[in-house]
């Protein structure tokens, strides 16, 4: 092995406080200091229990071997790069272990050109902290749509049918229970239009376009109807680029988020919805199928001064027919998040509990050209 390893220098928060390598050993995430050329310089406790490894062991090793991407295309990506770079869901041999899924973090120490902290969280872990990297409640929706639509939406036609006809012989009471079975027939049938929107796994026609025309848009369309008697403001950075996005589905997931915040609300005295918009340098996240890391600097918030979404349903927040409310039916959020990931896009959720607000963040990639 050639080259010189450098440790974390001994410095203290304060003359009889921790150094820097005690806050470092006493981390609760696996963290990994790696140095320009790729080499572990230091890692703490928590790296040691995830890998199977003594400290000796890792410190000195080269990264992309103790810590092995296993899809093909993507560590030039994770370890040749100056920015802060989120990979989730992503599958790994790290060390001694099993192949794992985690979530790892990426982030550049600043004035140490080429210096970088990895924290490596396993799935476990990662759950709890709001993020959306899995597209696996698209995936469920896509199937269920699917066998819905094709087991359900046809035979309704057949029985409408049959309805109408038993409603033309003008017999009073036959009229309405008639009427009854075609009003019942056409709000499922509504439904499974809806539902259909998951059962293309088609690339969206994206192109680089100003966001503010249709996010005022959602806010109108919710302003005048399902939300009319909340408070919504905006917030917005005036210099924003354009992003790369497809017109309609970004007002369908403006629609749906704020249509799922003020359903959050209808118990909340003084409801408040804040749409605020930014740009943010560096967010990096990993996409699949080794097409390496996406920059997504445009961010968009929709945040509510509701309750917050329920303990239980977190983990599959985003999956379908997952909902919090008794006549819900658990598609709107599933559809945002397929329809921002068809632009190639990430959306999340969390919770601050010192405001007690609700958040969800969509981050999009800059327009082309």
């Amino acid at each position: 092995m050639t080259g010189t390893m450098t440790s974390i220098p001994p410095l203290r928060l304060q003359p009889d406080g921790p150094s820097l390598a005690d806050l470092m050993t006493a981390l609760p995430v696996a963290t990994l200091v790696v140095q320009p050329d790729n080499r572990i310089a230091d890692a703490n406790i928590m790296a040691e229990s995830l890998l199977n490894m003594a400290r000796s062991a890792i410190v000195g090793s080269d990264v992309s071997r103790t810590v092995r991407v296993a899809e093909v295309g993507s560590r030039f990506d994770l370890w040749h790069s100056n920015k802060p770079i989120a990979a989730y869901d992503l599958r790994v041999h790290a060390g001694r272990t099993a192949e794992m899924e985690v979530d790892l973090m990426i982030a550049p120490i600043i004035d140490h050109e080429g210096w970088r902290v990895v924290s490596i969280h396993t799935q476990s872990h990662a759950r709890k902290i709001g993020h959306r990297g899995t597209a696996g409640g698209a995936r469920s929706a896509i199937g269920a749509a699917a066998i819905l639509a094709h087991e359900i939406k046809n035979p309704l036609s057949g029985i409408r049918g049959a309805a109408q006809l038993i409603e033309s012989g003008n017999n009073g009471r036959d009229v309405a229970l008639t009427q009854l079975i075609c009003n019942e027939v056409d709000r499922i049938a509504a439904l499974i239009d809806r539902m259909q929107d998951f059962t293309t796994d088609r690339t969206l026609e994206c192109h680089s376009g100003n966001i503010y025309p249709l996010i005022d848009r959602a806010a109108h369309i919710a302003a005048a109807g399902f939300a009319k008697d909340i408070h919504i403001t905006k917030s917005y950075d005036p210099s924003l680029p354009f992003a790369n996005i497809n017109d309609d589905a970004l007002v369908q997931v403006m629609i749906n988020l704020l249509k799922n915040a003020s359903e959050a609300l209808e118990h909340t005295p003084n409801p408040r919805i804040r749409v605020e918009t930014a740009f943010r340098h560096g967010v990096s996240v990993l996409v699949g199928g080794g097409k390496g890391s996406a920059v997504l600097p445009i961010e968009i918030l929709v945040i509510d001064n509701g309750p917050g979404v329920p303990e239980q349903i977190l983990d599959h927040l985003f999956n379908p027919f997952i909902t919090s409310r008794r006549d819900g039916q658990g598609l709107g959020l599933a559809l945002v998040d397929k329809l921002v990931r068809d632009m190639n896009g990430f959306v999340q959720y969390s919770r601050n509990q010192e405001t007690q607000e609700s958040t969800f963040r969509i981050l999009l990639p800059l327009g082309i050209g």
